[in-house]
Order: structure tokens, then sequence, then C-alpha cells
């Protein structure tokens, strides 16, 4: 059976950083519990705790925790109210979808004295005659149930009444645990009998095997295979429809018979899967004879280039983006690579011989692909030839071009090859004033000397 573990509680205890001892809350549902046990020691500060739809068949080992306000256990196969004494806060209390027969057993809450909702709702015990007087008159602290208040004039008329509420449900709970007596023989005598129906075919399909020879094993071992599938196929079919179709009442064994059948069955179907991946043949990468095959199970595309300029052979394989790089395993080797992606092969035949040692691998950060580098064993001289001719051409121009720089940084210029026109001499030059356009250069003024009879040179002027 299913029982809490303490992987399981830190898991659920993400939102608490994975820390248990200091738990408030937790959420244990649907996780096929057949066993109630270790919280109150884990989680000594537990206060919301949910435990809906599990296998619970009894309500065990929350009595120490004191700070639990509300506890939801419905959808378990829980049958009586017990060991919740200790749970002195405890505020609210779900046994919804239940197999509550024994309503005295809800007397064991008068302890909680801060408990205010109840839900009983789909258990046996909803139908008794008076259930709901015989809660309300038991339970005095409290307010609500099965989402309904509780009145105070309801309440006063169920004490009244509760003596003679009391013997009924009594009565009740006699005739039903009776009844529960007899669906828990009638459920151990299907199982009895499933039990022995599966040794039986057991048996028979071991009887049968045996009587065949080995020689028929060989020779019909694939058609065999087919029949005995096909076979196995339509058991299980009419075996389902079977038990899916055969009326059994809703008690906690047919419950637990049902999740227990379903298991199995999960179970059968991974066995098969697992078995048919045992036997699938390997991917042949290399024949018999040597020679080595192209393959590529991953389905991945991929490019093969040339680099004649570098002399190389580049693969670029189209691997998934977000795959991490630690599925993958790259082999290099002279005449063929081989790439497995997540254990699926990719292998290809190179046209030339390469150099696996000075090989590398590389991925790209934007797309994912793996880039694999594989330079050739065989050298190519005319491709280094042309590299160096190309790189002596490129130091003769600056070569060239330096020369030329330094030339010019000396150059003068000789009037008699470069001649410049004068701008002073564009237009000609025109006698007459007062007409024609501006004279670019001022006329030269001869000056004539005159002498006057009458001039003194005075210095003192």
């Amino acid at each position: 059976f299913l029982s809490v573990t303490e992987e399981l509680v830190r898991r659920r205890a993400e939102h608490n950083n994975c820390e248990i001892f200091s738990l408030e809350e937790i959420s244990l549902h649907q996780h096929e519990i057949e066993k109630l046990e270790y919280l109150d020691k884990w989680c000594r500060d537990l206060k919301i705790l949910y435990l809906q739809n599990n296998l619970i068949p009894k309500i065990e080992n929350v009595g120490k925790l004191k700070k639990l306000e509300y506890l939801n256990v419905a959808l378990n196969n829980i049958e009586r109210i017990e060991n919740l004494e200790g749970c002195e806060e405890l505020k609210k209390l779900d046994l919804t979808a239940n197999f509550i027969g024994e309503l005295s057993s809800i007397e064991a809450l008068k302890y909680n004295i801060h408990l205010k909702e109840l839900f009983l709702v789909g258990n046996p015990c909803t139908e008794f005659e008076g259930y709901r007087q015989f809660v309300v008159a038991t339970l005095h602290q409290l307010k609500c149930l099965d989402s309904k208040e509780i009145e105070r004039s309801e309440r006063i008329q169920a004490l009244q009444n509760y003596p003679e509420v009391k013997q009924k449900i009594r009565e009740q709970e006699q005739a039903y645990l009776l009844k529960r007596a007899r669906e828990k023989e009638e459920a151990q005598r299907r199982m009895q009998e499933r039990k022995d129906k599966k040794q039986k075919q057991m048996e028979s399909k071991l009887g049968f095997d045996s009587s065949d020879s080995l020689q028929n094993k060989e020779n019909h071992q694939a058609e065999g295979d087919r029949e005995q599938e096909t076979w196995r196929t339509v058991e299980d079919d009419e075996e389902d429809r079977r038990f899916w179709e055969e009326p059994t009442p809703y008690t906690p064994e047919s419950r637990l018979e049902t999740h227990r059948y379903i298991e199995e069955k999960r179970r059968a179907k991974d066995n098969i899967r697992e078995s048919k991946k045992r036997e699938k043949p390997l991917q042949t990468l290399v024949t018999a004879e040597g020679k080595v095959l192209n393959v590529n199970v991953p389905k991945l595309h991929f490019s093969l280039k040339d680099d004649e300029e570098n002399n190389q052979i580049i693969l670029d394989l189209a691997v998934y983006r977000h795959l991490d790089t630690s599925l993958l395993d790259v082999d290099v080797q002279p005449t063929y690579i081989r790439v497995l992606v997540k254990g699926k092969p990719f292998q290809l035949v190179l046209p030339e011989e390469v150099k696996p040692d000075s090989s590398s691998a590389k991925r790209s950060q934007t797309t994912g692909h793996l880039v694999v580098s594989m330079p050739k064993a065989k050298e190519i001289i005319l491709a280094k030839q042309k590299v160096s001719t190309s790189i002596k051409d490129s130091d003769c121009n600056i070569l060239q071009k330096n020369a030329r720089s330094v030339q010019v940084e000396k150059l003068e210029v000789d009037p008699s090859k470069y001649s410049f026109p004068d701008v002073t001499k564009i237009i000609q030059k025109k006698e007459q004033i007062g007409q024609g356009p501006i004279r670019l250069q001022p006329e030269k003024i001869t000056e004539t000397k005159k002498s006057y009879a009458d001039f003194e040179n005075n210095e003192d002027v």
C-alpha cells in the first residue's frame, strides 16, 4: 500500500522552500494514499491539511497536530470518526463521500470545542432517520452542518427529542453494521475467486507452453507471437468488459478493488511496452563486411559543406534548440562521423578522409545547431600557394600606394609644364574712360613734374 513519505511531503512543500518542519499548509490529494502516518511528527505546525480523493480507511496519526484548523479527508474509505481529540484548534472538518455508518462516533468530536463546520454529505449515516437532529443535539459547539446553518430553534427541538432519536440511530447503526459484515464477506469471496481464476489461467498457459516442442517454437515463433498477442488482447478486452459490467455495491472494498485492478492493468501495459523496447533490434551502423552505413534515426536536417579555402569539411546538424548538450555524443572517425542524440544514432560517411584529433564541435547559441569542423587529412599545396600569392599581391599594392603618397608629398610645380590662366587678363583692356566693364587693374599714372617759378622750398612748413 501507499503511505505518506518524506519525499512526497517535501515535493508538495515547494511553496515553503521544501521545509517541512515549519509547514502550515499542505495538499496531498489524489496520491492514492492508503495509510496516514508521520505527519504529526514531521509537520507539527500544520494548520490546513488536504487529503481528499485518496484511499485512506482510517483517521490516524493526526492527533498531535495542535494547531490544525481545517482537515479535508473527503472521498476516502473512512468508516468512523476517531483520533481527533488532540486537534485542539480544529474549526472545520470535511468528511464528504466517505463510508461513515457509525453515526454515534461523532461523539468523539465533543472535545473539539472550536469545531464550527462539519460536512458528512454522501455518507451512509446521512440516510438514517433523525440524522441531522442527532448531530445537532450531540455537538453543541457546531454552527453549520452540511453547508446549512444550525438555528437556535433547531437545536432546542433536537435536544428535546434527543433520547428517542438516539435510540433510533442505534438501531439503524446495528442494521448497517450487519449489512457491512455481509458486504465484507462477499468482497472477500469475490477476491478469492478472482485469484483462483488467475492461477488457473497461469497453470494452463504453462502447460500449453511445456507441451510444445523446441523445434515447433523455432519454426513458428513469429506467427505464435502474433497469435499470442492477438489472443491476449481479446482476452483482456473480455476481462475488462466483465469487470466493468458486473454489478457490485459501492463499498470501501469495491473501491479499493477497482483501484487495484486499474493499477494492475497499467503495470501490465507498461511491462508490454518495456518488453517491446527491449525486443526492438539494434540499428545496424556497420555491416558484417565492414561497410559503414548512413543512418539518421533522430530524423534531423543536416548539411555537409566542403570548405576548400580552409581545407576542411563542415557538418551542420539541426539539433533541437532546447536540447541539453549533455545528451549529445560526437564521435569523429577518419571516414565517417557518428552523433548520438538522446541515444539515437546519426551516422554519415564522409567524402574524404579527415583528421579526428584536429576536429572540433560547437553549438550555435541562437539556433542550437551542432557544427562539426573536420580538417582534411590530405594537404592541398595549390590552395596554400594561392593564399601566398594573394598575400604578395596585396603587399605590392600597399608598397605602390606608399610610394605614390611619398611622391605626392615632394611634388613641385614646374611653371613651364603647368600654366594656369591669369584671371586679370580675361577681359581685354580698353582705353575709353567711363564706359565698359570695371577695370580689374588700376591704370598706371605717370606723374609729370611741373616747375613753378615762384616755388620756394620752406623747410619749416
